[in-house]
């Protein structure tokens, strides 16, 4: 056990993305994210950074992601990293992702744990799970 304490202050999930304009629209304006912050290197690279409220690190391991993709999507499509979004409206808003280009995976689908969970592939190749917690 480690002697001292260290504290995390924030999760941030940096994506490559080689549409940055599409992969901004979409994750910015379409699923509504605030921009923090945008940044320019010396070369003409750019970066936004957006807030995404609260964040987690949900670590699982292969057994539990299959059960979690078989619930979600009925089979197995997740690679290692997935983004689930916390949403008021789940089949809202998997609509308007939908209409901003994402490709629906499975419709949202109401969970063993209680909520009502999508699965989109969204820009920069990010596979996406909506939820919307029923109570």
């Amino acid at each position: 056990m480690l002697s001292w304490h260290m504290t995390v202050r924030e999760l941030r999930l940096v994506v490559t993305a080689e549409d940055y304009e599409q992969a901004l629209e979409f994750y910015r304006d379409t699923l509504g994210l605030p921009e923090q912050g945008a940044f320019a290197s010396p070369d003409g690279g750019r970066v936004t950074i957006l807030q995404a409220g609260r964040a987690t690190l949900e670590i699982t391991d292969p057994p539990n992601a299959a059960y979690i993709d078989e619930v979600e999507v009925g089979r197995r499509v997740a690679g290692h990293i997935r983004v689930a979004f916390e949403v008021d409206d789940s089949v809202e808003a998997t609509a308007r992702l939908a209409e901003a280009g994402a490709t629906v995976i499975a419709e949202p689908t109401r969970t063993p744990w209680n909520s009502l969970n999508s699965r989109l592939e969204g820009p920069a190749g990010l596979q996406l799970t909506l939820f919307e917690e029923l109570g």
